[in-house]
């Protein structure tokens, strides 16, 4: 029987279970395999589970009574997301060490005070917590240090003090910065402090370069160079093209349609239907260029008629209710045009499946807050309670309906402002030279 067959026969329900479930059906399913240090039988358990944020992981974890070698190791069960992610934490006290991490074996750890870096594929994927995976550091660069200070002292004596300066940052003593850099899109730092912003943590999705991308395994698709249909034609028309459901992975339909906001511009609304689980998902893109400066929509709710705003959010977007201490990321939630109350609900069921606050994951009073922060966001979209909501976005193509047009809005202000060096850095800007690259001289050769 396989591994996979094997928990399908363990599990009388879900495949997968969200972690820290507290109706005590997620337990493992144990499969007798062979040892690779002493060649005899032990036992591997297998925990199908989901994380926020990251969806479907494997957790395997193989212990020999005999020669009592053991070895824990996670592997995504999802697909690889469609852009890679960056997430660089502030370290300044113990409680940090203690945030869960989910590291997979194509991401890089690094730690720039001690420049530090634990390459891709060099350590298998790992559910475990900061100071977990500075303990796998350390247990690493021990594990020949007797053998080094037989043939090559000095080197050994080199680690010995640099494992001292790694078992010391357990201690945070100083502050310093802990960076993972998955190009897969499918590693995970906690926020704690979720559903507000945490100033410690800093996500940033990316683009994978091809390099990147060979390293994982894809191959880099060939351009289509079949002639572009007019414009015109594309806003008469939906497009279909083939691909697969992001939860089920089963074969699903795309359909793609050019749409012309009034007193905006044209965006890509793109929308999934799976026939086989049931899953459905929109996403927009902007169709045209980045802006010239970023822009920042500040609407100031006061009836409950604002609900029904068209909005229009793009990937590069981040969203603030300064009255809640609420803040989204851009990346989350990805591309959206709904409505205002559409937008909020959204953000209300994503802060309620957050797992990490159910069972045993969950903190003292971490529960109460999430709860009182779904009521306070729910009587913002019933009208009950006036608050700000403002879009900052540096790509300039968010969209936030005015009501008044073609005349100004009094409760919406609309802000133009010059993007700083690290906005422009994420939106790979600062390397592209679009003017003048022609009259660069050729390299001799």
């Amino acid at each position: 029987m396989s591994a996979l067959g094997a928990v399908e026969a363990a599990a009388a329900g879900p495949l997968f279970r969200p972690l820290g479930a507290e109706d005590g059906e997620q337990q493992p399913a144990e499969i007798e395999s062979l040892c690779m240090n002493c060649y005899r039988n032990g036992v591997t358990r297998l925990l199908l589970t989901r994380v926020p944020f990251f969806k479907e992981i494997i957790v395997s974890s193989f212990a020999c009574d005999s020669c009592a070698w053991s070895n824990t190791e996670i592997q995504a069960a999802g697909r690889i997301q469609e852009q890679g992610v960056r997430y660089t934490l502030a370290v300044t006290s113990r409680q940090d060490m203690n945030r869960e991490v989910v590291k997979t074996d194509c991401a890089t750890t690094r730690i720039p005070e001690l420049d530090f870096e634990i390459p891709a594929f060099t350590q298998k994927g790992v559910l475990t917590t900061i100071e977990g995976i500075i303990d796998r550091a350390v247990a690493g660069l021990e594990q020949d240090q007797p053998v080094r200070r037989a043939t090559d002292e000095e080197v050994a004596s080199k680690i010995d003090e640099f494992i001292g300066k790694l078992k010391q940052l357990k201690e945070v003593h100083s502050p310093f910065t802990f960076i993972i850099d998955d190009p897969s899109g499918n590693s995970f730092v906690e926020n704690p402090r979720a559903p507000q912003k945490d100033e410690a943590l800093v996500v940033a999705h990316y683009k994978r370069t091809p390099q990147q991308a060979a390293m994982l395994g894809l191959g880099a698709e060939e351009a289509n160079e079949t002639p572009a249909d007019s414009v015109e034609d594309l806003r008469n028309e939906v497009l279909q093209f083939n691909t697969n459901c992001p939860e089920c992975n089963a074969p699903a339909n795309t359909n793609m349609k050019l749409v012309q906001i009034p007193h905006f511009k044209e965006v890509i609304i793109m929308a999934t239907n799976c026939d086989s689980c049931g899953h459905r998902t929109n996403e927009v893109k902007s169709g045209g260029a980045i802006e010239p400066q970023g822009t920042r929509i500040t609407l100031r709710i006061t009836d409950p008629s604002d609900m029904t705003r068209d909005v229009l959010k793009s990937e590069t977007c981040s969203v603030e209710i300064p009255e809640l201490e609420f803040e989204l990321g851009m990346g989350a939630l990805g591309g959206k045009f709904t409505t205002l109350e559409g937008l909020l609900k959204d953000i209300k069921d994503l802060v309620e499946r957050n797992p990490f606050s159910l069972g045993d994951s969950s903190a003292p009073g971490k529960v109460e807050k999430l709860q009182e922060f779904s009521r306070k966001l729910l009587d913002i979209i019933e009208g009950k309670t006036k608050a700000h909501f403002v879009m900052d976005d540096p790509a300039g193509n968010s969209y936030l309906q005015n009501v008044y047009a073609p005349e100004a809005d009094p409760e919406l202000k609309v802000e133009r402002y010059e993007r700083t060096f690290e906005q422009n850095e994420e939106l790979g800007l600062n390397d592209m030279k679009t003017e003048g690259y022609e009259t660069v001289a050729a390299p001799a050769r």
